[in-house]
């Protein structure tokens, strides 16, 4: 797989329209996907995925090709996204408001606890939110989550075993869980 990285790259470099489109097509769903995740506005994901893949081609002479490729480009992914929240002044939308004008409770519960998942996430500390989203959302593996943030994979597990009770605490003190439904055996 690393070797068809290697030759994907070189290609691009030669400037192999082709080639770019493909790395783009590879990677594409993965890194709006993440931005999405990570951002929580679709128009911020699309404007930072842009940004993510001029970063990827700038950088591309960089890439270690000893390493994958993926990795890189999710590390590059989680790096402008930080970048992007750090730089943006949130302002209230009217989108912010909407939940508010909901006048009855959701029928399927679990929507409501998708909503209230979401919630808690928004609440992390940057790390935590980031691992949670790679492991579960995007199905990583923690060697890759590890290769992304540039940490060694034993604190990427500890992240995300804190990122998973700072979850279930916000839910249960949210009402959404009780103390049974999450004590672990």
């Amino acid at each position: 797989m690393w070797a068809e990285d290697a030759i994907l790259v070189k290609r691009c470099l030669k400037g192999d329209e082709f080639a770019v489109q493909s790395l783009v097509e590879r990677f594409q769903s993965d890194v709006f996907g993440l931005c999405v995740r990570l951002l929580h506005h679709r128009q911020d994901a699309e404007d930072v995925t842009q940004e993510v893949f001029l970063r990827i081609f700038r950088s591309l002479r960089r890439w270690d090709s000893a390493r994958p490729l993926k990795p890189w480009v999710m590390g590059i992914t989680v790096n402008r996204c930080r970048t992007w929240i750090s730089q943006r002044v949130k302002k209230p939308e009217l989108v912010d408001y909407l939940h508010e004008t909901v006048a009855n409770r959701p029928e399927d519960d679990s929507v409501e606890l998708v909503c209230e998942i979401q919630m808690a996430l928004k609440g992390l500390r940057w790390e935590y939110r980031s691992v949670f989203v790679m492991y579960h959302e995007r199905n990583l593996p923690y060697e890759d989550i590890a290769e992304a943030l540039e940490k060694p994979v034993g604190t990427i597990k500890t992240w995300l075993h804190r990122a998973r009770l700072e979850v279930l605490e916000k839910l249960r003190d949210r009402g959404m869980i009780s103390e049974v439904e999450h004590e672990l055996p």
